[in-house]
């Protein structure tokens, strides 16, 4: 069933809930979420993705009204619900926000106002504000994380992957194919539209404890974070990843050739070295050009 409000003069908006048994949280997530949307101007939809559910959660989501239900028959994972939400989402513009109580939700009015002020291409809610709850294991692994994104947009990055975002649907089509089914989607969709010159726009919003437990994996998910960011840096910006190792060969190379020229006696691995670095440089240029042409 979708909830709409007549008034057409304004955008219309698809708020998409990814859900992965969350039975103690979604009934209070769901209940706060149409309070605060009935506030809108705009006609939108409340899409609620079930990701395979093995708890109570499905059932407790066929008993709801006002949502909008769609279920994968198996959890394909958290960036999946997402593209299934945003594929079959009715509206030109896309909020996303977790079902697990951890987002001040009553701030998504806000997200969606700039969302649609014409001013930007994505808004998020970065966990900067001044009542921020976050787990201390993971704020090591963020923080060179985050260093390494921010090295490869060449710019600041407040938050990272935040799950309460607003964007406009195109956009986030325009990058399906590369969108992962992980949590990686969040930070890969900043990459994306940060590396390709859109506008984002950071909003401070405050962060809690969430409900139930946590399916961050600490280890895994930040190795899988790791490589997600060297994969899109190598799609989007290949010159800011193979560049500096072209550099390091040829710092390998001169160091080398300087010792060849002391001993006389030119080596097969200052060759080699040398051939590495022209071929890494050149493959940059190609790398990139392809890129930009695309």
């Amino acid at each position: 069933m979708n909830i709409s409000i007549s008034k057409s003069t304004h955008p219309s908006i698809s708020v998409i809930i990814p859900v992965y048994n969350e039975e103690e949280a979604i009934v209070e997530t769901l209940v706060k979420l149409r309070s605060i949307l009935a506030e809108l101007r705009q006609n939108y939809e409340l899409i609620v993705v079930d990701d395979g559910s093995v708890d109570n959660t499905a059932q407790i989501l066929e008993e709801q009204t006002g949502i909008r239900l769609l279920k994968h028959p198996a959890n394909r994972g958290y960036g999946a619900a997402l593209k299934t939400g945003i594929i079959h989402a009715k509206y030109d513009f896309i909020a996303i926000t977790d079902a697990d109580g951890t987002y001040p939700n009553e701030r998504l009015l806000d997200l969606i106002d700039l969302g649609m002020s014409g001013r930007f291409d994505m808004v998020v809610g970065s966990r900067t504000g001044k009542n921020v709850t976050y787990s201390n294991i993971r704020k090591i692994p963020k923080f060179f994380l985050v260093g390494f994104a921010e090295w490869i947009a060449k710019q600041k990055i407040p938050d990272l992957n935040s799950g309460m975002r607003v964007f406009r649907k195109e956009i986030a089509q325009e990058f399906i194919h590369i969108l992962p089914d992980t949590f990686s989607f969040t930070t890969t969709i900043t990459l994306a539209m940060l590396t390709n010159n859109y506008i984002v726009h950071y909003e401070p919003i405050n962060y809690f404890h969430r409900v139930g437990k946590s399916k961050i994996k600490p280890i895994q998910d930040t190795l899988r974070f790791f490589k997600l960011i060297l994969r899109t840096g190598i799609y989007f910006a290949p010159i800011r990843i193979f560049v500096p190792i072209a550099s390091l060969f040829f710092l390998g190379f001169l160091i080398s050739l300087a010792q060849d020229i002391f001993r006389k006696d030119l080596t097969e691995s200052t060759l080699i070295l040398f051939v590495a670095a022209t071929q890494l440089a050149v493959f940059s240029l190609l790398a990139d050009m392809l890129d930009k042409r695309l």
